[in-house]
């Protein structure tokens, strides 16, 4: 049996190793066993009768946890499993929470170890009252749209239409029954949610050929329920190209990205941002896209898993759960899975998702003629000044190829001809000083 994200092996017994045991009880618990290489294979120990009334003595002082020890015997070999289950209370190791993730152990700090801290008593940051703040602090214009969009949706409760505004809220959990205002309620229905939480409002900017280079920009405030359809109207009056088309004599205007994915990826970004943090911020450049949200990823749900199939894991649960009522989202943690499929659907590059400055920013790159993507596939140096020395004046000869890289006539056929077959250009000509190339 291999290693993986519920099993460690270690060859002999290090003290160090009840952090592995503090991240397995954080986590979903697992086994640690010591005499077993990285291989599996049995190394046995020769102290195990000593460990045997060590480890749980150790465990229970430090940890404050009950777990099993097991002797087990292969070959003549002594080995100890620790059979570690989760805990449903936090853990600490000398004051520091550890958490297993994947097949790696992570300490947690920051944001990470707030939102962990939380969950473990059944609590979201959005779930805390905001003292002071008074249901004269709701916009009910906003709450009326978003009871509009949930009937929609067919995801509210059949009398929600008749309820006053505290009946309203108290449904929906965003008022306690003494009539104080959770965190959610203003951010999603207040007048202005700023003057409680002063970094929830969304900032973008246009740029040109460097990041010191800002065109210009906008912020938009307001409560975050209307605030996605505000920054998607922004963008395609101020920021975006629309290309036009015919299908027949029907005109065909779209967005230089696919709609449905720049919704949902700011849909994701407002309903998962850390309010405690800074403002999620877009910034527009002429050949992509970058989108930041502060807030890290939930422990359980490392990067390299994020495009896959993974379970809804909101950071804010009331604003998750009224963003699902109005049928802004889904509750299956498809969000990611949707934009990369609009994405491919357009014939785009797979947008790029990094984990930055305690944040997540997502890139989506405008054509797959962009440095970044032609790096991952495999380009070299060579091909890619070509390629974007076609973008820049839309067609290369062999002469110009040879030119901009210093190279030869033999080597520049070579490249070029395998550009052609890669299908990333076009050849225009047969032979001769006449023949050029183009994009496809």
């Amino acid at each position: 049996m291999s290693e993986h994200q519920n099993i460690e092996y270690k060859q002999s017994w290090r003290d160090e190793y009840l952090k592995w045991i503090c991240g397995f009880a954080n986590a979903q618990g697992g086994r640690i066993y010591i005499g077993i290489d990285d291989r599996g294979g049995v190394t046995g120990i020769d102290e195990y009768k000593k460990l045997m009334d060590d480890l749980p003595n150790k465990i229970v002082n430090y940890l404050g946890l009950v777990v099993d020890v097991n002797l087990h015997e292969k070959e003549g070999k002594h080995y100890i499993e620790i059979n570690v289950p989760a805990s449903t209370v936090p853990i600490s190791y000398h004051g520091v929470y550890h958490y297993r993730s994947g097949s790696t152990k992570q300490e947690l700090k920051g944001t990470g170890l707030h939102d962990f801290l939380l969950k473990k008593i059944g609590r979201t940051w959005d779930d805390t009252i905001v003292e002071g703040a008074t249901i004269g602090e709701i916009d009910e214009s906003a709450v009326a749209s978003f009871l509009k969009a949930c009937v929609k949706s067919g995801r509210i409760y059949q009398s929600a239409d008749k309820d006053d505004l505290p009946a309203f809220l108290q449904n929906l959990d965003l008022i306690t029954d003494d009539g104080k205002l959770r965190a959610a309620a203003i951010l999603l229905f207040g007048k202005r949610p700023q003057r409680y939480f002063i970094h929830s409002y969304f900032k973008i900017g246009k740029f040109g050929n460097s990041d010191a280079d800002l065109r210009f920009q906008d912020i938009v405030e307001g409560n975050i329920f209307e605030m996605a359809d505000k920054v998607v109207r922004l963008l395609k009056e101020r920021y975006l190209v629309s290309p036009v088309s015919y299908e027949g004599i029907q005109r065909i205007e779209k967005l230089e990205y696919p709609e449905p994915a720049l919704r949902e990826a700011i849909l994701n970004a407002i309903v998962h941002k850390d309010y405690t943090s800074t403002t999620i911020q877009l910034s527009v450049y002429d050949d992509k896209l970058m989108l930041w949200n502060p807030g890290q990823l939930p422990v359980d749900i490392p990067l390299e898993r994020l495009t896959q199939k993974h379970p809804s894991r909101p950071r804010n649960k009331h604003i998750a759960e009224a963003f699902f009522r109005a049928g802004y989202i889904e509750s299956w943690g498809r969000g990611i899975e949707e934009i990369l499929t609009a994405f491919k659907k357009a014939d785009l590059p797979e947008p790029v998702f990094e984990e930055l400055w305690e944040g997540v920013m997502v890139t989506f790159l405008k054509d797959i003629y962009n440095e970044e993507y032609l790096k991952k596939k495999g380009l070299t140096t060579r091909q890619i000044k070509g390629l974007v020395h076609i973008k820049q004046f839309g067609r290369i000869t062999n002469g110009d190829y040879q030119r901009i890289n210093e190279t030869s006539e033999r080597t520049a056929t070579r490249d070029l001809q395998e550009l052609v077959e890669m299908r990333l250009i076009i050849k225009a000509g047969s032979t001769g000083k006449g023949t050029y190339y183009f994009l496809k």
